[in-house]
């Protein structure tokens, strides 16, 4: 972990990548050998849960750092997005790994600081400062009743750790409370009817900015949930059936506008959103298969999702659109290049052997337990999330082309990318018993 903490006179791209995957490299050997839940220290998180999105965060940095030399746009300010990377694994190592209720909030909240900037400062529509204005009062309007939350607690308790407190069972609190400490964190998921900062952000943030936001961001409003689930069961069993129905309504919401979309940009966003609202479900089941899956969905959407920015702003950068039917016709200019787009495609419709699969029938399977009236609306989100996979790949593919532009051969480094987000997708489905492990 000390190299996350060199020296910002020496941030270089070349160097941080590097650093970032042999961090990579030590975060899986660290997740093997872990098996059941089981706790360190009071002050460092060491079960499955943190490590995984401590891997994926990792993972996806390096990432971000190469789509950003691929743009080609900034060569003066290099250094600086360099910086914002750093900071953003920085804090999202932390908010992972500490058991600390008052540093989790500190880099839970600051980690918005430097995708806020990212959005800011690399974004290219004018409308990138009321996107980062939206991101900014949503995430700190919820995020500051979960400080009072945490005072709360510490009042009670004379503990600002999770172990104490899960090993306390005296603690009762009432609904309200229960609601206050998990309402941020459905913000940064995002949930239904609190989730018009993401499409937003997304559409004006930079390739970047977007492949963090989907990777990791969203993941850190999952990770809360599941790490304040056991402190409040009873109270979570009495607001369990709202929250679960709000995912599930959203989450068939969500898929009727994706199919309403245009902007493939967009289109990506709100099946985010989609995602996300099936995870809510499964998590408020507070079942082995809707928590494992959950854990499941959150690496599996992090590495597609992302994936998907990175071939949307490919596109783009060779038609200067990202319209669905402005773009049509590029199978016959880029074989390769929507082949990739196509792998991608039924990845995000949960086709095997991806991991979105085995994600997608754990949480159907803890969701349809909890009530067999489920049945409708998994049915619905399945059938349309399918319906717009397969609307994503064929309108951009085919088609005869109607507008002229200079084409440029896709690069070494964009199919790195689009192999390095692909190939753990579909290689840990052969390790899916590790992800039933940890609850």
């Amino acid at each position: 972990m000390m190299l996350l903490m060199m020296p910002i006179t020496i941030l270089n791209w070349e160097v941080m990548t590097v650093s970032f995957f042999i961090l990579s490299m030590f975060a899986i050997l660290n997740i093997f050998k872990f098996f059941q839940f089981e706790i360190n220290n009071l002050l460092i998180s060491s079960d499955l849960l943190s490590d995984s999105l401590t891997l994926l965060s990792f993972w996806i940095c390096p990432l971000m750092l190469i789509s950003n030399i691929i743009m080609n746009k900034m060569h003066s300010n290099k250094k600086e997005f360099a910086l914002m990377v750093w900071a953003s694994g920085l804090f999202l190592m932390l908010s992972f790994k500490t058991f600390n209720l008052m540093l989790f909030y500190i880099s839970f909240e600051t980690v918005i600081i430097p995708t806020l900037l990212l959005i800011i400062g690399w974004g290219s529509q004018p409308e990138r400062l009321q996107a980062g204005i939206y991101l900014l009062f949503y995430t700190l309007g919820a995020s500051l009743p979960l400080l009072i939350a945490f005072m709360y607690m510490n009042s009670l308790l004379n503990s600002m750790n999770f172990p104490m407190m899960w090993f306390n069972s005296k603690i009762m609190l009432s609904t309200m409370w229960a609601l206050i400490f998990i309402l941020a964190f459905l913000v940064k998921l995002p949930m239904f009817l609190v989730h018009l900062w993401l499409p937003k952000a997304h559409v004006e943030a930079p390739i970047a900015g977007s492949m963090i936001l989907a990777a990791v961001l969203l993941k850190l409003g999952g990770y809360g949930i599941l790490r304040m689930i056991p402190l409040m069961i009873p109270q979570m069993l009495k607001i369990s059936s709202i929250l679960l129905s709000l995912g599930l309504i959203g989450a068939m919401m969500t898929s009727f506008i994706c199919l309403l979309q245009n902007d493939m940009k967009a289109l990506v966003a709100y099946s985010s959103v989609c995602h996300m609202g099936m995870m809510l479900a499964g998590m408020m089941t507070q079942s082995s298969w809707g928590i494992s899956g959950s854990l499941a969905m959150m690496i599996s959407h992090g590495l597609c999702s992302s994936a998907l920015f990175c071939l949307v702003n490919m596109l783009y950068e060779r038609s200067s659109s990202r319209s669905l039917i402005i773009s049509r016709g590029m199978l016959s200019i880029y074989p390769s290049l929507m082949f990739w787009w196509f792998l991608l495609s039924v990845n995000n419709m949960a086709a095997p052997p991806s991991m979105n699969l085995f994600s997608e029938i754990a949480l159907m399977i803890g969701v349809i337990t909890w009530s067999k009236i489920c049945m409708i609306p998994i049915m619905l989100i399945s059938f349309f999330s399918a319906m717009y996979s397969l609307m994503l790949f064929s309108i951009p593919n085919h088609g005869k082309k109607w507008t002229m532009f200079a084409f440029s051969i896709p690069s070494q480094r964009e199919f790195l990318i689009l192999i390095l987000h692909w190939l753990p997708l579909n290689l840990m489905i052969v390790k899916m018993d590790l992800w039933m492990s940890w609850f």
